[in-house]
């Protein structure tokens, strides 16, 4: 479960010298420009003392409004899918899927913001432009398990360059895009999931 958070958390969002609130308007502008996006990427996890403890691979498709495919591919095989209305989590291994209503989890993560335009979820962070792009941070009172998150575009094409995530026990997940591929149609099955026959389904999206 507390796997399913994380995800939840990274998924669930990028000039010195300007107010915080022109700050969040350059990075919206700047996410606005990225209808879709899709890429692969690498991950590499530290604790909070700087140490190494996981590196992984997988895939990645973002569509605005809302709409997210991350696909972890090592070292474990987990898919986590929202259509903007439902967010399913696959684990492969355990054969469980977790059914989530989108919207329970946009008050939870900074990422959301990857693929918002909701002003009522960016008044929830604050947006401090860096010299290597954007840092967002949860205001007093928004209940986040993510302390920041760092968000670096694509000197050279639109896009993402990395995403480095630092979570509330100090555990830092930086993710590298690759091979990006920017504003291309994505099909809508890219954002479906069909649950597979015999798996446990784990429904908490009737509760939120």
């Amino acid at each position: 479960m507390k796997k399913i958070k994380y995800l939840a958390l990274i998924m669930g969002c990028l000039l010195s010298g300007q107010s915080f609130a022109d700050d969040s308007e350059a990075l919206q502008q700047q996410l606005a420009a990225i209808k879709s996006f899709k890429a692969e990427f690498s991950q590499q996890v530290t604790d909070s003392q700087g140490e190494a403890i996981m590196q992984g691979e997988g895939n990645i498709a973002l569509q605005q409004p809302m709409m997210i495919r991350w696909q972890q591919q090592s070292p474990d095989d987990t898919l986590f899918v929202s259509n903007g209305d439902k967010t399913y989590y696959f684990d492969s291994f355990a054969e469980q899927v977790t059914i989530m209503n989108t919207h329970s989890l946009i008050d939870s993560t900074p990422f959301v913001l990857l693929t918002s335009k909701d002003p009522e979820q960016w008044a929830k962070y604050q947006v401090v432009a860096t010299d290597a792009g954007f840092s967002v941070t949860p205001n007093k009172g928004v209940e986040s398990q993510v302390e920041k998150l760092d968000i670096r575009f694509n000197a050279q094409e639109q896009g993402l360059a990395s995403l480095t995530v630092l979570d509330t026990s100090g555990q830092q997940s930086l993710f590298t895009f690759k091979d990006a591929k920017v504003n291309e149609a994505l099909a809508t099955q890219t954002f479906e999931f069909t649950i597979p026959e015999g798996v446990e389904v784990d429904d908490q999206s009737q509760g939120d």
